[in-house]
């Protein structure tokens, strides 16, 4: 099998590679279809997912048998200031994969966001719930969805959260370095949701590349948190000496009044993988702790 992957410099571009080489993860083996899989990582430097005609050409010289859509704009701020980028990434570049892999009957999987959803809730939300996202990054997104639905039927959208992993930047390795730098955390406790650890996330990407379950797909962390406990475990794995304060998203929203809204509740229910193939997501401390048991801290 031919696998191409957009965004294969980021945290779970460069995961799923890890998985490809090495043949598997903690969670287990990749799929036999994929143990001599030939790999085309790429970022903007060699595809701009952006121009249209160069994506359909880029993809019918390489003839993947699957994309792998890791590429997006994922600053939420950032978008906010910039939703003209936000756009043509998150939607337009989806629109081009999309149009891409129809043309040479290729399987796309699109990865997507929590933030599709308008952030309210007290059950997990599964993949029946309508969404209605409030954000520049919640609605690009949204919209990206939509164009991989209408441009392509061997599609897999697979939202996901909270996610960090070895490469790249993310909220572990965030408050790792702050609280070693400051000593003291102030984090948010009134919003909800599931931890990733982007191990777990590409194991599961790996096996849909396999089957035949189109459709779409949430795939987090088992279990549900505030992004305090999420720090405060986070620091505790750590062995940081750092305190963890909780802080309400008003009080944060005073102090960082250019930040964009984010979601009160992310939590999401796995329930397509359950049906499919198989929901062997950890819970988020055990995913979080396995983490930091094999993670070098950058100095």
């Amino acid at each position: 099998m031919k696998i191409l992957i957009t965004g294969a410099s980021g945290q779970l571009g460069t995961e799923i590679q890890r998985q490809l080489k090495n043949g598997g993860s903690a969670l287990g083996p990749v799929p036999e279809r994929l143990k001599n899989a030939i790999v085309i990582p790429t970022d903007v430097q060699e595809l701009d997912i952006t121009d249209r005609d160069a994506t359909i050409a880029f993809v019918r010289r390489h003839q993947p048998d699957t994309i792998i859509s890791c590429a997006a704009f994922t600053n939420v701020d950032g978008c906010e200031t910039d939703p003209e980028a936000a756009f043509q990434v998150n939607a337009i570049g989806a629109s081009n994969l999309a149009q891409a892999a129809e043309r040479i009957n290729a399987r796309l999987i699109h990865v997507s966001t929590d933030y599709v959803f308008r952030g309210e809730g007290d059950h997990p939300l599964d993949e029946s719930e309508q969404i209605a996202p409030k954000s520049v990054y919640g609605k690009t997104k949204a919209l990206g969805e939509a164009y991989v639905r209408d441009f392509c039927h061997r599609y897999f959208i697979v939202r996901t959260a909270w996610l960090y992993g070895y490469a790249g930047k993310n909220f572990v390795k965030t408050m790792v370095n702050a609280g070693k730098k400051f000593g003291k955390l102030e984090v948010v406790n009134d919003q909800l949701g599931n931890p990733t650890n982007a191990e777990d996330l590409a194991h599961h990407i790996l096996k849909l590349a396999v089957s035949h379950d189109y459709g779409v797909y949430h795939c987090t962390g088992e279990g549900i948190c505030s992004w305090y406990d999420f720090a405060s475990e986070i620091i505790r794995l750590a062995g940081v000496d750092a305190t963890v304060s909780p802080c309400t998203s008003a009080e944060y929203a005073a102090k960082h009044p250019a930040a964009a809204d984010r979601p009160a509740w992310s939590a999401l229910e796995n329930r397509m993988l359950a049906c499919t193939v198989g929901n062997e997501m950890r819970d988020w401390k055990t995913a979080l702790a396995d983490f930091f048991a094999h993670w070098t801290p950058e100095e």
